[in-house]
């Protein structure tokens, strides 16, 4: 009997190539649609370019699609809020319209932890309301309530919340600390970095979105990690396995964070509003409902997924540094100002 096509929307993307690897792996036919196609894509793996803003393209796409996994997304280091609004909810919109024309069996919408801002108390349920405080957070908020209404009219969709995900070949921001790291700079933490923070792998987060594509009904799951400490602790970690001197040393929490915020308007830094919520705060989940509806369990802790994007990290740097083509997640970051925060530690 002939297995039910997978579509992954943004599969030429880190997480997005990640998941169709996996897919494959478990001898599932998969497509891929995304702007660009990945120069590691299976060759065995078929390939739909087109833009997520454009309805006919995505609507080609998913013809013939059971499974959909939407990772398309303006991330959070886009500082064109309009693009964040088009992509993240008239792109989802579109997507969801295509799948139920498609008459396919499942959504599975990646969101983010940035949905739920600031949060009031630890550890975060899905029972609580989002409350996003920044823009990337409202659009994918917004997403999340496309899905809803999507749900309401009788498709089936789950929406996977993850915590920032890591593992080997996941860069963006962290792209510059493992540089600062291999050069034997000291590392900033917000104020004492006594924070407690959870990550996630990427391959947990990818069997998480497998095992929810065949759950019927539709749902919300937090994803991170079961073992995980502070941002201090999980940092300290990295240096020691570095062994080449770094060191975490604390800044002032709130000066720095007014920096983040002005240096970013300038576009004279990456950061922005979105980090200093999510890294310099308490943020982890209760993933129980996962593990009880899904069977999920997430095997990394936050130590070994970053040991293990670092590791990546030094053995494909020249690639990262030189390759024109590579995602965001896969390539590295302009430092701007933050250049200068190693001299200053």
């Amino acid at each position: 009997m002939t297995e039910p096509l997978h579509l992954v929307a943004g599969g030429s993307g880190y997480f997005g190539s990640l998941l169709v690897r996996k897919l494959r792996a478990a001898g599932l036919p998969v497509r891929v649609f995304d702007l660009v196609d990945a120069d590691d894509r299976p060759a065995d793996v078929e390939f739909v370019q087109g833009n997520i803003l454009d309805a006919a393209s995505i609507g080609r796409a998913c013809q013939g699609a059971a499974y959909v996994y939407h990772n398309v997304a303006e991330l959070a280091l886009s500082k064109d809020k309009a693009m964040l609004h088009a992509v993240n909810v008239v792109g989802t919109e579109n997507l969801l319209q295509a799948a139920r024309a498609a008459k396919a069996r499942k959504v599975v919408y990646t969101s983010t932890s940035a949905v739920y801002g600031n949060p009031e108390r630890n550890p975060v349920t899905e029972a609580m309301t989002p409350v996003p405080q920044e823009a990337y957070g409202r659009a994918k908020r917004d997403g999340e309530l496309a899905c809803l209404c999507f749900a309401q009219e009788g498709g089936s969709v789950a929406i996977l919340r993850p915590c920032p995900i890591l593992g080997h070949g996941r860069l963006g921001i962290f792209q510059l600390i493992f540089e600062w790291i291999r050069q034997g700079s000291n590392i900033p933490v917000l104020g004492s970095g006594n924070n407690r923070f959870q990550f996630v792998h990427a391959d947990d987060l990818a069997d998480a979105c497998m095992l929810a594509a065949r759950r019927a009904g539709s749902a919300v799951y937090n994803c991170g990690a079961e073992r995980f400490g502070t941002m201090r602790e999980t940092l300290e970690a990295l240096c020691r396995f570095a062994g080449t001197g770094s060191r975490v040393r604390s800044i002032p929490f709130w000066p720095a964070v007014a920096a983040m915020k002005v240096t970013s308007a300038l576009g004279l830094s990456p950061l922005g509003s979105y980090h200093a919520l999510m890294y310099g705060r308490p943020m982890y989940f209760d993933i129980g409902l996962a593990r009880r509806e899904l069977g999920w369990s997430p095997r990394y802790s936050n130590d070994e997924m970053l040991i293990s994007s670092y590791s990546w990290y030094l053995e494909h740097r020249e690639q990262v540094l030189n390759s024109p083509y590579a995602s965001v997640h896969r390539s590295a970051v302009k430092q701007g100002v933050l250049a200068l925060i190693p001299r200053l530690l």
